[in-house]
């Protein structure tokens, strides 16, 4: 029995091993419980979906050298922009969404140009930094929000009619646009499509000789520079790969949550991500879309199954949002506990 923990250690790393046993747990504990378990994981399936592409943006970030993007939400706010401005021209459905993304990319890649030239100026600093910026960002743009001149009366506040409301619903815009554009039985098949779209472009990308010389950069920049890699310039490509992925990914989440939120909602979206492709197996210097999957599977699943048992086990009161920052928190420091700068299987 040791022997066989021993190799799934070995295997798959700490993370890994650790949160599918504590989900087994979990979805142990819902069937005694009474709760429906193909419902658990009809929900695990939807939050996993619209958070697939966030956790993907974290695989450029690492290839190109840069480590994990703690300043993800800057290219979230390029999204995020970019939908608002969908909204004000009145654009809806698969129309509205695609014009968003479409608009999001020239956005979230001027956004990740400029955050790049700071990055190649704290080489070795990078994950510091990024949190820093990423934080800064997000409450600059707390002003903007007020300040940017959307009229929509269902965007701004009712009194005094300036200024972008917290939460922006989606109801007849492109509310579940693609989760529900191939209906089957409740589950986000058209999302899940996409995320495949979006990984299969970044994976032919990677194995482009445009993404092996961005990889090459990251893994070893003294040799990629005798090869004649510009390899600043890689950082900066990766950089605004993964702002671009981010600034698409909060359209993703969006759509299927139902509503955009604004202010500091995207302040703490990077460490979610970030803690998802750790615990698929990835580290600060080598991830992949495996990671990607398996990750946003496992952490997904364990906050959708915990919260739902937790309750159902201390019935007295409301613990619904106590838990799962509890439960996300926990895992997020525990994924990167276990990394310690080195590879987390």
């Amino acid at each position: 029995m040791l022997g066989l923990w021993n190799k799934l250690l070995n295997k798959y790393g700490y993370p890994k091993v650790s949160i599918s046993l504590m989900l087994v747990v979990m979805l142990s504990l819902a069937v005694w419980l009474g709760l429906d378990p193909v419902e658990l994981v009809r929900s695990s399936l939807v939050r996993s979906a619209m958070n697939s592409v966030l956790v993907l943006a974290m695989v450029p970030a690492v290839a190109c050298g840069v480590g994990l993007n703690f300043a993800l939400s800057i290219g979230i706010v390029g999204g995020l922009m970019a939908g608002l401005i969908s909204m004000e021209l009145g654009l809806r459905g698969v129309l509205g969404f695609a014009f968003s993304v479409v608009l999001s990319v020239p956005i979230s890649s001027l956004l990740g140009y400029l955050y790049g030239l700071l990055l190649n100026r704290v080489k070795g600093d990078e994950m510091t930094v990024g949190t820093y910026m990423g934080f800064s960002f997000v409450s600059l743009m707390c002003i903007g929000w007020l300040l940017l001149p959307f009229r929509r009366p269902e965007m701004i506040w009712a009194i005094g009619g300036k200024g972008l409301r917290t939460t922006i619903t989606l109801s007849g815009y492109y509310d579940k646009v693609l989760d529900r554009l191939i209906p089957l039985g409740g589950l986000p098949v058209g999302t899940i499509l996409f995320f495949g779209l979006l990984a299969l472009l970044l994976k032919l990308f990677m194995e482009s000789k445009w993404g092996m010389a961005l990889k090459i950069a990251g893994l070893s920049p003294s040799f990629a520079a005798a090869s004649g890699v510009d390899v600043d310039r890689q950082r900066i490509l990766g950089t605004m790969i993964s702002m671009v992925l981010g600034g698409i990914g909060i359209l993703v989440y969006a759509q299927s949550y139902g509503f955009f939120q604004l202010y500091v909602a995207p302040l703490m979206m990077p460490f979610a991500a970030a803690s998802a492709i750790l615990i698929g197996g990835a580290s600060a210097r080598h991830a992949s879309i495996s990671h990607v999957i398996s990750g946003v599977l496992l952490f997904q699943s364990l906050l959708t199954v915990s919260l739902p048992v937790i309750n159902k086990m201390m019935p007295e009161g409301n613990l619904s949002e106590v838990i799962r920052i509890i439960v996300s928190n926990g895992v997020i420091l525990y994924a990167l506990s276990r990394s310690s700068g080195g590879d987390v299987r």
